[in-house]
């Protein structure tokens, strides 16, 4: 490996290529010439592609991939290799990633993944000098105990983890906040549309209007264009928006902001969250999209009713979102608070008048802005903006 290639480059390993992760790859060889970045590692559930003097960007590294999971898969039929093929190649990995660093690299992992392991090797990374940016919100909506462990590894390690694209779908919402508590700003209360899914339904269903469409209607319109898991159950249960909240939480809570701290330790989980899915919905006998959608019908009526008492409520009526709220002041009679819930806005309100299609859209409350609060409403590029904060 040449060192004066080392020394003037970022050595990118990135975990995940599947619709996220592709866009990355693209986004990075997209680059203007000349950059700092030199891609190293590509991996798949399957396979790992791995050159520590970088992929040429003239290479075709789906092919790469491709043979390499042909290769892996020929050596674990010959070894009768077991399931725990992946963890030992993100292991294998780690090894090699942390050795370039001793080697005077600078290293980052990309975890493009919705992995609970892949979170779980962070903490070593961390600490064996590797950086690691990801959208990935399972390491820190977790608990807390991973949560402290990742803090504790970057600290130990001389490390930053980034990871702007797990709030906001790429919304600068993090780096927002980041930077409101650094200047020394106080932020008494967040409040936001979080979920793009979740907003598009509710943007479609709930216009103001007693009338609309049927709410199961709007939900498999919602499915048909891509913008809900393949079983919607995955989105109406508010777990998404509980995670989102979980790790602004924390931010919001830790040094140097003062804010008083709410504590998780189960993280999403200890967040109150109210879902979608009707208590006469069981789950259990609708294990596919297809059954929860003609299941939802018999529902309808009840969304209904949501919708007209909104559009009834005085001052002009009001509209129904599905939001999330951290509000850290102390006075509240119930303390500070953390909570996903469906809420009415009047119809005059930005979460009613300035959201379209699945925009998110994030409101802070600070001593700085006073009672007219930070609205947050424009796109980044995610995960690609936090690897070049680190070039």
């Amino acid at each position: 490996m040449s060192s004066t290639l080392a020394s003037r480059t970022v050595a990118v390993a990135v975990m995940g290529v599947g619709l996220v992760g592709s866009e990355f790859v693209r986004q990075l060889r997209s680059l203007p010439s000349p950059h700092p970045f030199r891609l190293i590692s590509l991996s798949s559930s399957k396979a790992i592609v791995f050159n520590p003097d970088g992929i040429p960007s003239s290479t075709d590294w789906r092919a790469l991939l491709r043979d390499a999971v042909s290769a892996s898969a020929t050596a674990s039929s010959a070894s009768s290799a077991s399931a725990s093929g992946a963890t030992s190649r993100l292991t294998d990995l780690t090894h090699s990633l942390a050795k370039l660093v001793r080697n005077d690299n600078t290293v980052v992992f990309v975890d493009n993944t919705s992995s609970e392991d892949v979170a779980n090797a962070y903490p070593v990374l961390l600490r064996s000098g590797v950086h690691v940016v990801t959208p990935n919100k399972k390491a820190f909506s977790g608990t807390q105990t991973l949560y402290d462990q990742i803090v504790k590894a970057s600290l130990e390690g001389g490390t930053k983890f980034l990871h702007e694209s797990t709030v906001g779908a790429g919304l600068p919402i993090i780096s927002t906040l980041n930077d409101l508590v650094a200047t020394g700003d106080k932020v008494t209360r967040i409040e936001g549309v979080f979920s793009g899914t979740l907003s598009y339904i509710f943007n479609e269903f709930s216009t103001g209007s007693a009338d609309g469409p049927a709410f199961s209607t709007v939900v498999r319109t919602a499915r048909d264009k891509g913008y809900t898991e393949p079983h919607p159950a995955d989105d109406l249960n508010g777990a998404d928006v509980a995670r989102k909240l979980a790790i602004l939480t924390r931010l919001l809570t830790k040094p140097p902001a003062t804010a008083p701290p709410i504590s998780l330790p189960e993280g999403y989980a200890s967040v109150p969250t109210s879902s979608l899915i009707p208590p006469g919905l069981d789950l259990s006998s609708v294990p596919t999209g297809d059954t929860f959608l003609k299941a939802l019908q018999a529902h309808d009526l009840h969304f209904d009713a949501l919708r007209a008492q909104a559009a009834q409520q005085g001052g002009g009526g009001a509209v129904l979102r599905y939001v999330g709220v951290i509000d850290v002041n102390a006075e509240n009679p119930g303390g500070p608070s953390v909570k996903a819930s469906l809420e009415r806005y009047p119809t005059t309100h930005p979460f009613a008048a300035s959201l379209g299609g699945s925009d998110n859209i994030i409101m802070f409350y600070t001593e700085r802005y006073g009672p007219r609060p930070l609205i947050i409403q424009v796109t980044a590029m995610g995960v690609l903006s936090d690897l070049l904060k680190l070039a």
